[in-house]
């Protein structure tokens, strides 16, 4: 296994600044950034394939946590068995780090121990969050991190090093600590009470190891406090009893000692359950807008939705300062909200068109989805009348393999994985009119693979052809087909227009009401035919770089035929010069 996990990403890093770094090491057969499937943004990491295990390994002892665009990436092995990584085996979690450790820092402490599959400290905006884990490859050399690293002072802190717990292991452990506590919080005293009146008062109901009214810098007392008792009864009693009672001419509050976050989480739990009593009063008039440009704020959203009525509140949601690309808008009365939902769905705001939706909850969002989904395969039918609409992996650098004696000259070009839609015969023939079987019948006969299959529903469907497809209205573009010796074009297929239908143009309306997975489709189907004019050999890798642009920008660049052929211009010149360079390093060897 040759596969390496990158992670930590800057959001602006992609495949060539990763190929760019990493192929110094040796001969990379692929990569590819994950990205969110509806708005194309990174995920923050990547996974990148090298030829031989050795450069893998030479690229995670010597470029680990190396920086790109300012921010040091995380290389580790990429575990293809999610078991490992779910069994928390060898997982060790450390907590009370000094802030100035980091990633680096913590691997370095710890690969004495052994061989470490991950390391990483928790972050957030304000840099490091004082705890971190580590990922032994065997639970020995996790045991020996144990004895040797807990307890020990690290930049005069003591740290914490024990094995990891699951969240579902640590609220167990919670709740049997719950049930046996001895420490209990008193608040809303008044500024009379002191640590002795503290100890006095509950010293009545059994013996008290601490009493103690927390104070501000002045002295003053805040109003709260903690009395610890030796017995877990004589403080379930304390809290029975004094809850609620006179302390200070004010009535106090007296229950379980909880830490913050524990009580966050409770008190999160207890909102969950009442919110389903709390729907019915935004129910019909809470929208949800999606497809939002990074540039609009609240004041921006509720600007562009206010004519459509009263607006009670107008929320971006953010991360890190930064836009998550969706927000929500609550209007006064159901009818403003269905009349914004009509009108707005689909209108191109700061060069994106939105999505606009009745906002749903998650549970309520998944058994919509589920049901949509049986019901759209029910009545599909069976595969082979189905137009192709299977999920295919975002834009990724692809290094296609070439022959033991060319192997130092691999060139890379960006494409859908693992073919572009627009790149395969049985797209287009599954899209539009089905061509007869000789057409399809170039290149040498097979049973199995891509095109036989092709082969198989040409066939199929040249007994019972179908209608024309929807996809294939929107550009009235010529159907290719592509020889399977070469993957290249060939001569075009004849394409009839069926009476009665004119081509349409696509719009930002147009690709706005189409589901996800078809919108870049329909995108290659109207570019590619443009790229092939000018550059017929590059088109397929041209069309596929292109592809990673947003789709307002390719939307721009087919109405304006100037900004087509200067980005074309541009993905020509970096093929050119990457040939350049691989055609240089072959000469080298």
């Amino acid at each position: 296994m040759a596969a390496l996990y990158v992670g930590d990403l800057h959001a602006d890093v992609t495949e060539a600044v990763l190929y760019e770094r990493l192929s110094r090491v040796g001969i990379i057969l692929s990569i590819r950034v994950c990205r969110d499937m509806m708005t194309g943004r990174s995920l923050g990491y990547a996974c990148v394939n090298f030829r031989q295990l050795a450069d893998a390994e030479h690229a995670l002892d010597t470029m680990n946590f190396d920086l790109i665009k300012g921010q040091p990436m995380r290389i580790m092995w990429w575990q293809r068995d999610p078991s490992l990584r779910k069994s928390g085996v060898g997982n060790v979690f450390i907590k009370n780090l000094d802030r100035s450790i980091d990633n680096n820092v913590l691997y370095d402490i710890f690969s004495f121990f052994g061989n470490i599959l991950s390391g990483k400290v928790a972050r957030d905006d304000n840099g490091s969050k004082g705890y971190g884990f580590v990922h032994f490859e065997t639970r020995e050399a996790a045991d020996r991190a144990i004895a040797e690293m807990n307890g020990k002072l690290i930049k005069e802190r003591k740290i914490f090093v024990g094995h990891f717990k699951s969240r579902k292991e640590r609220q167990a452990e919670l709740a049997v600590r719950a049930k046996e506590f001895t420490n209990v919080y008193v608040k809303n005293f008044g500024d009379g009470v002191d640590d002795q009146a503290l100890r006095d008062v509950f010293g009545t109901y059994g013996t008290t190891t601490s009493a103690r009214v927390m104070t501000d810098e002045r002295g003053s007392c805040r109003g709260f406090g903690f009395v610890s008792f030796a017995r877990h009864e004589d403080a379930q009693k304390a809290v029975d009893e004094m809850n609620g009672k006179e302390l200070g001419g004010r009535n106090i509050y007296v229950g379980r000692a909880q830490k913050k976050a524990e009580r966050r989480a409770e008190l999160r739990r207890k909102f969950e359950r009442m919110k389903p009593g709390g729907v019915p009063r935004y129910q019909g008039v809470n929208l949800y807008v999606k497809n939002l440009d990074d540039g609009i704020d609240d004041e921006r959203l509720r600007k562009e939705f206010s004519p459509s009525g009263v607006i009670t509140s107008a929320k971006v949601m953010t991360q890190g300062g930064r836009s998550r690309g969706f927000g929500f808008v609550c209007f006064s009365s159901p009818e403003e909200a269905g009349e914004a939902a009509a009108e707005m769905n689909g209108r191109v705001v700061a060069g994106k068109p939105l999505y606009v939706a009745p906002a749903q909850r998650k549970e309520e969002r998944r058994a919509y989805l589920t049901r949509q989904y049986i019901r759209r395969v029910g009545d599909a039918g069976p595969p082979p009348q189905r137009l192709v609409d299977t999920y295919r992996p975002p834009p990724a650098y692809f290094i296609a393999p070439v022959p033991q004696a060319q192997e130092r000259n691999a060139a890379y070009f960006p494409q859908l994985c693992p073919e572009p839609p627009w790149a395969l015969a049985d797209y287009w023939n599954l899209a539009g009119s089905a061509p007869s079987p000789p057409a399809l019948a170039s290149g040498p006969p097979a049973s199995h693979g891509p095109r036989a299959i092709s082969a198989r529903r040409a066939a199929s469907r040249s007994v019972s052809p179908r209608a024309e497809s929807p996809l294939s209205s929107v550009c009235a573009i010529p159907r290719y087909k592509y020889g399977a010796a070469t993957g290249g074009p060939s001569d075009p297929l004849p394409h009839v227009q069926p009476a009665g239908h004119a081509p349409k143009p696509l719009t930002a309306s147009v690709l706005a009401s189409a589901p996800p997975l078809e919108q870049k489709q329909m995108l290659g189907e109207c570019l590619f035919p443009l790229i092939r004019s000018t550059h017929q050999h590059l088109a397929g890798k041209i069309t596929g770089m292109l592809l990673e642009m947003d789709n307002s920008e390719l939307l721009h660049m087919l109405e304006s035929p100037e900004s087509l052929t200067s980005k074309v211009d541009e993905a020509v010149a970096v093929l050119r010069a990457h040939q350049a360079k691989e055609s240089s390093s072959q000469k080298a060897y």
